[in-house]
C-alpha cells in the first residue's frame, strides 16, 4: 500500500490543469474604443476601475476606501466575430479568502449572447498565489458570427490593469444593449459585493442585471455596510439610475440599522427624488436554527425597515419600497450558504430568483 498521502488533483486529472496561451494573440486595453466598462461611475474622470472617486468630496471611512478598489459589478462590453477571447491580468494581491474560490475573488468570467439572453462562457484561472495571469476565457469553432461577449470582474480584489487578447485577425465592435436603459445601484454587506460566489456572474448583482438588462454599480462592502452619511452623499451622485437598492443591515447592530437608515435614505432623497428605493431585509443565518435569539433580532430590524418604508409612504414618498430578506434563500436556508451567513452559489441564485421580481415590478411601476 502506498504510504503517499499527497493526491494534488492536477497532476492525476488533465481538466485540472492551468493551461498556457497558445497560438497568436493581439492585445487591446478596454478602456480604448470600441471596448466598453461599465459598472465604475467615476471611470471616465479618473481612469482606475475603482467603484468610489479617488477624492470624494465627503471623506470615507478607511475600510470603504480601501474596499472601493475592488473591482465587484465592473464589466467589459463588446461585440466580436473571434473564436478566442482571453484576459491578460495585473492584479493588486493574492486571493487571500480560505471561504471563497479564487475564481470569484480574483477572477473575470465571461458570458456570451444578447443582453437577456446571455450564456456562461468561462472564467479565468491562475495559481493561488498570483498577482499576474493570463487564460482562455473562451473557444469557439466560428470565426465568422458577430458575438456579444460580457466580461465580467473580480469580486474581492483590486484589478490594475487587463488587457484583452483577440485572434489578430478579429474585428471588434461597440456594444449599445446597455444604451437603452438605467443603472441598479446597490448598497451593502459583503453578501452584496458577492462574497462568497464561485465566479463574478453569479453574486445575485450581476445575476440581476443579466436579467434585467441594466448595467450595475455594486456597492458592496465587505463588512462595511453602516449607512453613513458620507456614503449616502457620494451614492446619491451616480446619476441615470432605474432603481437604488439598500441591503446593509446585516453590517450593523440593531441600534446603528435603526439610528441610521431613515437618515440615509433622506440624504439620498435630497438629490434623487425620482428614484424608486428598495429597502431589503437580510438573510436568515444558519444559526438561526438553534438560537432563536437570533431569529428574534432580526425580525425586529425587518419590521423596523417594513414600517419606516410604509411611513415615509403615507407621507407622500410612492416610490420606496420594502423587500423581506427572510425568504430569499428559501425554506432550507441553512442549505444555501458557504459558513452559515455568505451564500454560495445556490444561494445567489435563489436571491435573485425572488429579487428580479421585485425590481420587475418597481421598474414596472415607474414604466422605464
Amino acid at each position: 500500500m502506498s504510504s503517499n498521502h499527497n493526491t494534488q488533483p492536477q497532476k492525476l486529472d488533465s481538466n485540472m490543469v492551468i493551461k498556457e496561451l497558445q497560438g497568436e494573440w493581439q492585445w487591446f486595453s478596454p478602456l480604448a474604443s470600441p471596448f466598453r466598462v461599465v459598472g465604475f461611475p467615476w471611470l471616465q474622470e479618473e481612469g482606475v476601475y475603482r467603484r468610489l472617486p479617488l477624492q470624494p468630496r465627503e471623506g470615507l471611512p478607511s475600510a470603504v476606501d480601501k474596499l472601493a478598489n475592488c473591482t465587484a459589478g465592473g464589466q467589459i462590453r463588446f461585440r466580436t466575430n473571434a473564436k478566442r477571447i482571453a484576459v491578460r491580468v495585473q492584479l493588486g494581491g493574492t486571493s487571500s479568502m480560505d471561504h471563497m474560490p479564487a475564481t470569484g475573488q480574483n477572477g473575470f468570467d465571461a458570458y456570451i449572447g444578447e443582453p437577456g439572453r446571455e450564456r456562461y462562457a468561462g472564467t479565468s484561472r491562475m495559481k493561488l498565489q498570483s498577482t499576474s495571469y493570463e487564460c482562455v476565457l473562451f473557444e469557439g469553432p466560428d470565426g465568422e458570427k458577430v458575438r456579444t461577449v460580457t466580461l465580467n470582474f473580480p469580486l474581492y480584489q483590486s484589478v490594475v490593469e487587463v488587457a484583452v487578447g483577440l485572434p489578430p485577425e478579429a474585428r471588434v465592435e461597440y456594444d449599445s444593449s446597455y444604451d437603452v436603459h438605467g443603472r441598479l445601484v446597490f448598497y451593502g454587506t459583503s453578501i452584496t459585493q458577492g462574497g462568497c460566489a464561485g465566479r463574478p456572474g453569479l453574486a445575485y448583482t450581476q445575476q440581476a442585471g443579466r436579467r434585467l438588462r441594466r448595467e450595475v454599480i455594486n456597492l458592496g462592502f465587505s463588512g462595511n455596510g453602516k449607512g453613513e452619511p458620507q456614503l449616502a452623499k457620494v451614492i446619491r451622485e451616480i446619476s441615470n439610475v432605474d432603481v437604488f437598492i439598500m441591503d446593509y443591515e446585516a453590517n450593523c447592530t440593531t441600534d446603528r440599522y435603526c439610528e441610521t437608515l431613515e437618515p440615509f435614505i433622506r440624504l439620498y432623497r435630497e438629490k434623487q427624488a425620482e428614484v424608486p428605493i428598495l429597502v431589503l431585509s437580510r438573510i436568515p443565518y444558519a444559526k438561526e436554527q438553534f438560537d432563536p435569539s437570533i431569529t428574534r433580532e432580526r425580525i425586529f430590524r425587518r419590521d423596523f425597515a417594513k414600517h419606516l418604508v410604509e411611513k415615509m409612504n403615507r407621507e407622500g414618498d410612492s416610490l420606496i419600497f420594502f423587500g423581506d430578506g427572510s425568504g430569499l434563500l428559501g425554506k432550507r436556508y441553512d442549505e444555501c450558504t458557504v459558513d452559515g451567513v455568505h451564500p454560495n452559489d445556490l444561494g445567489f441564485t435563489m436571491m435573485a430568483n425572488r429579487i428580479v421580481p421585485m425590481l420587475q415590478k418597481i421598474i414596472g411601476f415607474k414604466g422605464k
